[in-house]
């Protein structure tokens, strides 16, 4: 068990990432991840109510402190900064928008934490989509769930308000499936510290990261021309296939393409 840590620190730069990205921002945009931890349910502890969701790979249960739901609440239909004056939680109402957004971060966050525990897994050991399963079909979605007994593993995260400092929590509760997944997703890291043989590498080709920059066009504007350029100008281009550049290098070119609202290279070919 002494490797859960690493997963803790993995899972802390994925929820970081996550809170960051546009469609997140508007309800994260006030807060930063400050620890990830794993323990075991007490079972005397205070929590608000357990949400499950659940997925063909196994069932999370997600709860979440009331002050930062509040706060999210605030920040996302409210003033739009989660540095308010704190509220009294017990002076304030649950509402159905209250219990809604509850599920939408639960879902979210849950997520999150799937991916990564899939990520970690061994290629041989990532579960099979059955025939006919779409993506959809492999998310968490919410469930019917009941508490996590006593003794569960359960991740603590610990956020804190950038402008105030102060801070809050939520928490997962693995069942033995998933908590199953992330030990496995673990085994590599312990056999090679143990100095154990592991599978063979992969090949270099694969296992090499490199940074590359797609140099979509360019355009020669005369200096007279450029300062003559106004807010709303549209600058006339051709854009054919993409330069694909290491550091200042031409390795390749590529087509440029649009999937899901991005812009990707493909058909890739070596440069001349």
């Amino acid at each position: 068990m002494h490797l859960l840590h690493i997963f803790a620190a993995q899972l802390r730069d994925d929820l970081s990432q996550s809170m960051r990205l546009n469609m997140n921002r508007r309800y994260w945009g006030g807060f930063q991840v400050e620890d990830v931890a794993f323990s075991r349910l007490e079972g005397n502890e205070s929590r608000s109510r357990w949400l499950s969701f659940a997925a063909p790979a196994g069932q999370i249960a997600f709860s979440l402190e009331r002050k930062v739901l509040l706060s999210v609440l605030n920040y996302r239909y409210g003033s739009g900064k989660a540095d308010a004056a704190a509220l009294d939680e017990s002076a304030v109402r649950v509402t159905a928008t209250e219990e809604r957004l509850a599920v939408v971060l639960g879902q979210q966050l849950a997520g999150t934490l799937a991916g990564r525990i899939e990520l970690n897994l061994p290629v041989l050991d990532k579960p099979a989509p059955a025939e006919g399963e779409t993506e959809a079909d492999s998310e968490f979605k919410p469930a019917p769930g009941s508490h996590p007994a006593k003794g569960s593993w359960i991740i603590t995260v610990t956020l804190a308000d950038i402008a105030s400092g102060a801070t809050g929590k939520y928490w997962f509760a693995l069942d033995k499936v998933l908590m199953a997944s992330v030990l496995r997703g673990l085994l590599r890291d312990r056999d090679s510290g143990n100095g154990k043989k592991g599978k063979a590498a992969a090949p270099l080709a694969q296992r090499l990261q490199v940074g590359l920059v797609g140099r979509l066009a360019s355009k020669e504007i005369a200096l007279g021309s450029l300062y003559d350029l106004q807010v709303g100008d549209v600058i006339p281009i051709s854009l054919n296939r993409a330069d694909v550049l290491l550091e200042d290098s031409r390795l390749f070119t590529a087509a440029v393409t649009e999937h899901k609202g991005k812009l990707c290279l493909t058909s890739f070919e070596d440069a001349e």
